[in-house]
């Protein structure tokens, strides 16, 4: 079965920021599809001499990294990373992100928070002018529905994410649950972050607006990737 044009992109981008991996370094793993096509060219270049160590944003990554032999470490090792290698759900003009489709957003950030570069591997379809796509929130069990009214008197809409195969909600790496969270368009993603931050119960939020000045979002495209902004884009 031939890719779609989507999965194209995917691949193309992940496996450029792949490439951007350098010697002897210590990076940040995360979770989805398109960071999967960059594990798969890092385990390539493993076999072609690379040596380098990744951090598990979650299970998943963790499984599909040792599926391509890429060793592992964890940030009680590695207090500061050399980059992360990550995907998102939505990437505004302003390299804000909404991310945590699938579920591994707390981690993520944290990751993201720890290394000195964000890639953010995206297809173009992932591409907005400004953020207005579903916002997960990461919640203590014990607080989810006082969480949720909490984000219905800020205007969102929560709902209680299910699992598929099981009865009952999804369930974090981290042993939470999630309300996936429908604002519209986010006028200041950055607000919008801090105000569910600060909702006793709330773990963290899928809006990523605190790491503008370090990202890099690599768009897989027809003719290629291109790079945002393009004065960051890195050697290749």
């Amino acid at each position: 079965m031939s890719d779609t044009s989507g999965e194209r992109e995917k691949r193309e981008a992940g496996r450029y920021a792949a490439d951007l991996v350098g010697q002897g370094t210590v990076i940040g793993l995360g979770t989805g599809s398109t960071v999967f096509f960059a594990m798969e060219r890092l385990g390539e270049r493993i076999k072609e001499g690379l040596e380098f160590a990744g951090v598990p944003t979650s299970y998943q990554a963790a499984f599909r990294a040792r599926q391509y032999g890429i060793p592992l470490t964890d940030l009680d090792e590695n207090l500061i990373l050399d980059l992360t290698i990550d995907g998102a759900d939505q990437v505004s003009h302003d390299l804000s992100l909404i991310k945590g489709r699938g579920g591994a957003q707390v981690r993520e950030k944290i990751v993201a928070a720890a290394s000195r570069r964000l890639y953010i591997v995206v297809d173009e379809s992932k591409c907005a002018s400004h953020l207005d796509a579903v916002v997960p929130v990461e919640v203590l069990p014990f607080a989810w529905a006082t969480v949720t009214g909490r984000i219905a008197t800020l205007g969102g809409r929560p709902v209680l994410r299910e699992g598929q195969g099981k009865d009952g909600p999804v369930i974090t790496d981290n042993g939470n649950f999630i309300l996936d969270c429908s604002f519209g368009a986010l006028s200041d993603p950055a607000g919008m972050e801090g105000t569910l931050d600060r909702i006793p119960g709330v773990v963290g939020s899928g809006i990523f607006a605190g790491f503008t000045k370090k990202t890099i979002v690599i768009v897989g495209g027809g003719s290629g990737c291109r790079v945002l902004p393009p004065s960051r884009a890195p050697h290749h």
